[in-house]
């Protein structure tokens, strides 16, 4: 039998199944999805089994077997392997990229270059001799950390050695040692009698045993009944009473329990709501509801009632949020209606968390998986329901290779189960609301609040007013006066601001020299707590200098404001106030969004600042003042989704205000208050501001009238960079359609990013069937010469920034 195998090597000659003999020991285990280790050139690899069969058109002798079968069970449903499939072909890239984009990260490769003994250990040269006398595999760390490489390179050489790359696992089962009392109550009360008067605790401990035959027990709790020690157990066990064994248990990624709660009564929008969603189940229809309900008006109810028909149904569901911040909270609202039914997938678990919530999916433990973006590709088998919350969300787009959109793939897979996505938010994508208005997808609204509450009042400051009266403060008198009168009515307020660090930029006033990151093109923001310099992009940091390093002067000054800042001022205005900081630089620890949210819903806290972590999905009932600091950060980027993203985000914070029953107040600090973002942001009018900016796209030939794609060509050195975007723009002309306009090449928003100078095109086009040829062409001649020369392309079908 032959194995047909994509191997995990990321290059355009081997992105294809290779074939392999399969041996006669594994005949009867292996199976389609299962991960294998081939012999692939010199050394082994880790390989996907993507289909088993008796005949081959490669001759034999060129055929290797496969070196060993690393999974009984498929990792991989047959599901998967057609999705990969897919996502190949939409996002191009190499189908390796879309099978290991699907497994945790745990099961992906991990690669050891191993020396092994080919002779006996006494032929070998004295330094290498001792590190053969334990095993005869030793890592090839050992000789390059030891300086050993000229006389490792000689055994070599004289076949003494060899070299053999090992395949490993990123992470292990986790096993707890447990005791298990013999089940022959016969062979206790021989060891018993054997024992002299004595042994008084180790009678005791038999005594104890007989009572919980054959059961299996921690030791802590058999020291904590019995009051013996671990060395009395220990002699109980080497007389053959007993045994230890090795029990595997998952891991636990929840820091706490949760009370169970009890279904909510929905209004009358809700059940409406519910009632279509419920009726696309039952009828197995895979149709896409967009539900449109403005902050507050209870969309997750409304979730969690869908997912309850769907587990009725013996069905499992998935469910995304955007955020990790978001998912704590959310998680904990799934697990207290659903409870161990419910496992939890995203970035902030530990690779064995990770690892084992993947394997309780795997394993059909659990029915609900809530998770970010890659959770979409839970290894569920009978998929009910998809939910995509806050579908609005430019992180459901893949940066990296493979670019896929979480929506694209939820909407695949709902159409493999035959069942329903729900894209839920308060302020929609244009996109999608504009395929709702199509009937592409089924629109459902909720247009009140689900208990009845006001939306909040929102007041828009103009900051312009407030310099011309020498306000130069980041805080408005109007949001001091607000700031103030919510401390002292012992009430909680939302500020923020969508720059975390303490300053946008450090200049030299006497030269204007601005310090910039040393790879990219972009001026470096200054944290105070470490006085450091960082690039957000590449990471880059160094010390603040004392001195200009243009024309040696000391007036160096910080300039912009950033979340560490807003936090100094908070202290110097309202010393009394308990402020807590939520942005990258503070929730990098593990369980850090968990502990901040967990301290704010307590009370121990009566400001919340933060980025856009916080804009979203907050359930307080105590916040009644919610501050935007700068409405203008993300209005005015060269991006034409920047008045979209500024009323979505104003829209979402507004909304964290006043959902309990105080009244809830927004104010909204502005340079430019008459921008039609801001103005309707204002009061939630998403209807006006749709109508508004599909004329902007429409004028402007962008999305959703236009689709788009982004092509980008990088190199180290600005000429070649130039010249190969050149010769990209001139073939896309020659092989596209008038259809399709091509704008471009041009230097990218960021022009140099981690040492290479960037370069773009952007095609618009409504139909254009030469599109995904003609891109896979430009790959071929990429992948087969430029690449050689150290240029990187890559191709978005749907960029989320331009």
């Amino acid at each position: 039998m032959i194995a047909e195998v994509i191997v995990d090597v990321s290059a355009y000659p081997v992105d294809r199944p290779f074939d392999y003999f399969i041996p006669e020991q594994v005949e009867e285990l292996i199976e389609c999805g299962c991960r294998v280790k081939v012999p692939f050139g010199n050394r082994n690899v880790l390989g996907f089994v993507v289909g088993i069969k008796n005949e081959t058109d490669v001759p034999l002798d060129k055929i290797k077997p496969i070196a060993s079968l690393l999974d009984i069970e498929p990792v991989l449903t047959s599901e998967m392997l057609q999705l990969a499939k897919w996502l190949k072909q939409e996002t191009i890239c190499y189908e390796i990229d879309c099978l290991q984009v699907m497994l945790p990260s745990a099961l992906r490769a991990k690669y050891e270059k191993m020396v092994v003994l080919q002779t006996n250990v006494e032929n070998l040269d004295e330094p290498l001799k001792h590190y053969f006398h334990k095993s005869t595999k030793v890592n090839y760390k050992e000789f390059e950390k030891n300086n050993l490489l000229i006389p490792l390179k000689k055994a070599l050489n004289k076949k003494l050695l060899s070299l053999e790359n090992v395949v490993k696992q990123k992470v292990q089962v986790k096993e707890i040692r447990k005791v298990k009392v013999s089940d022959n109550l016969q062979l206790l009360q021989e060891v018993y009698d054997k024992l002299s008067n004595r042994a008084k605790k180790q009678k005791q401990l038999l005594l104890w045993m007989k009572q919980h035959v054959g059961e299996i027990l921690e030791p802590d709790f058999i020291y904590k009944e019995t009051n013996c020690s671990p060395q009395v157990l220990q002699a109980i066990i080497e007389q053959g009473a007993a045994e230890f064994i090795l029990e595997e248990v998952y891991r636990n990624p929840f820091k706490k329990d949760v009370k169970k709660t009890d279904f909510l009564t929905l209004t009358e929008e809700q059940k409406q709501a519910l009632h279509k969603i419920v009726e696309a189940m039952d009828n197995r229809s895979p149709e896409t509801f967009l539900l449109h309900g403005v902050t507050g008006s209870g969309k997750t109810e409304v979730y969690l009632q869908a997912i309850q028909h769907c587990i009725q149904q013996g069905k499992d569901a998935i469910v995304l949020v955007p955020e990790i911040s978001l998912t704590p909270q959310m998680t904990n609202r799934f697990r207290s209606r659903f409870g161990e039914l419910v496992a939890v997938m995203h970035s902030g678990l530990s690779i064995g968390e990770k690892y084992d919530e993947w394997r309780k999916v795997h394993q059909q433990k659990v029915k609900v998986v809530v998770g970010a973006r890659s959770a979409v590709f839970a290894p569920f088998e009978n998929v009910g329901l998809i939910i995509l919350d806050e579908e609005h969300e430019s992180s459901y787009k893949q940066e990296d290779t493979p670019r896929y959109h979480a929506r694209d793939v939820a909407i695949w897979r709902s159409k493999y189960h035959h069942c329903p996505v729900i894209l839920g938010s308060a302020t929609p994508s244009l996109e999608s609301y504009a395929r709702a208005r199509k009937n592409v997808y089924k629109l459902l609204t909720l247009k009140g609040r689900a208990l009845n509450q006001p939306l909040p009042t929102v007041e828009i400051v103009d900051m312009r007013e407030e310099l011309k009266k020498g306000n130069r403060s980041m805080f408005s008198e109007k949001l001091t006066e607000s700031i103030r009168d919510r401390l002292k009515k012992k009430e909680q307020i939302v500020l923020f601001l969508n720059r975390r660090g303490y300053s946008s930029f450090v200049l030299c006033r006497d030269c204007g020299t601005v310090m910039q990151c040393e790879n990219c093109d972009i001026s470096l923001t200054y944290h105070r707590y470490n006085e450091k310099l960082k690039c957000h992009y590449c990471g880059y940091e160094q010390f603040v200098p004392t001195i200009c390093p243009e024309c040696s002067s000391d007036h160096i000054r910080y300039f912009g404001t950033g979340t560490q800042k807003v936090e100094e001022e908070l202290m110097k205005l309202f010393p009394e106030a308990r402020v807590l900081r939520m942005d990258v630089d503070t929730t990098k620890q593990k369980g850090a969004h968990e502990a901040i949210l967990e301290n704010f819903g307590a009370g121990k806290a009566d400001i919340l600042l933060g980025t856009q972590m916080i804009a979203k999905g907050l359930d307080f009932p105590n916040i009644t003042l919610v501050g935007v600091l700068s409405a203008d950060t993300s209005l005015h980027l060269p991006d034409f989704r920047a008045a979209e993203r500024t009323f979505q985000l104003l829209t979402q914070v507004s909304g964290r205000a006043g959902r309990a029953e105080k009244h809830g107040e927004v104010i909204i600090q502005s340079y430019t208050p008459e921008h039609y973002a801001i103005e309707l942001a204002k009061t939630q009018q998403y209807e006006p501001f749709y109508e508004r900016e599909m004329m902007v796209r429409h004028g402007a030939a962008y999305p959703p009238y236009y689709f788009i794609a982004l092509i980008q060509v990088a190199h180290e050195d600005v000429l070649l960079a130039a010249e190969y975007a050149n010769k990209c723009a001139e073939f896309l002309r020659t092989h596209l359609s008038f259809n399709a306009s091509i704008i471009g090449p041009t230097t990218a928003g960021i022009v140099r990013l981690q040492n290479r100078y960037r370069y773009q095109c952007l095609i618009k086009y409504k139909i254009e069937p030469n599109l995904i040829p003609t891109f896979l062409q430009l790959l071929k001649i990429y992948r087969t010469d430029w690449i050689k020369k150290g240029v990187v392309l890559t191709i978005d079908l749907d960029p989320s920034m331009i």
